[in-house]
């Protein structure tokens, strides 16, 4: 497939659109959608045999949902991949890491989106104050051990496809 010409259709603070005019091979044209975002850090904190977990109301679900800590940096902030999972991981959890190491690279939805993430494993862990932004004032979160995080998974309670794809990293290493 080629892009032929692209055109920005929508933009603010967190995500652009653009529409790109494409052919591809046989010949026929057509229209795809991409949505441009930045990429994230996605941190797995580990501790005696366990996790922690944040769960926060996620609008285009229109429900709340259990996840490992994750984000990009806020406007005007700026800096490496380690750091943006630790400045994360302090954030929502108010936790730092002794250890912070990277397990992987994943594409959040390639048909679909630039955006990808870095997934990080965070031990030696140490309890400090959060940071959350306005937009994650509902944010609790909460330690599970193995188990019950497996049991969260299985009955459907733990959903999130970029956490549950981190967690694979981890499992097969």
């Amino acid at each position: 497939m080629r892009t032929t010409s692209s055109r920005e259709i929508y933009r603010n603070a967190w995500i652009r659109v653009r529409e790109d005019q494409v052919e591809r091979q046989d010949g026929s044209t057509g229209v795809y959608g991409v949505i441009e975002r930045d990429d994230f850090a996605l941190v797995l904190p580990a501790e005696r045999d366990g996790f922690w977990l944040v769960e926060q109301f996620r609008q285009p679900l229109g429900r709340r949902s259990w996840e490992f800590p994750q984000g990009t940096w806020g406007q005007g902030n700026g800096g490496t991949a380690e750091e943006l999972a630790r400045a994360e991981l302090a954030e929502e959890t108010g936790l730092r890491a002794a250890e912070l190491r990277r397990l992987g690279h994943l594409d959040l939805a390639p048909g679909l989106s630039t955006q990808a993430f870095d997934v990080w494993l965070a031990t030696g862990l140490t309890a400090g104050p959060t940071a959350r932004e306005a937009t994650e004032a509902d944010m609790r979160q909460v330690f599970v051990t193995g188990q019950e995080l497996r049991d969260m998974i299985r009955d459907g309670r733990f959903t999130d496809g970029p956490s549950l794809a981190a967690y694979s990293l981890l499992l097969i290493e």
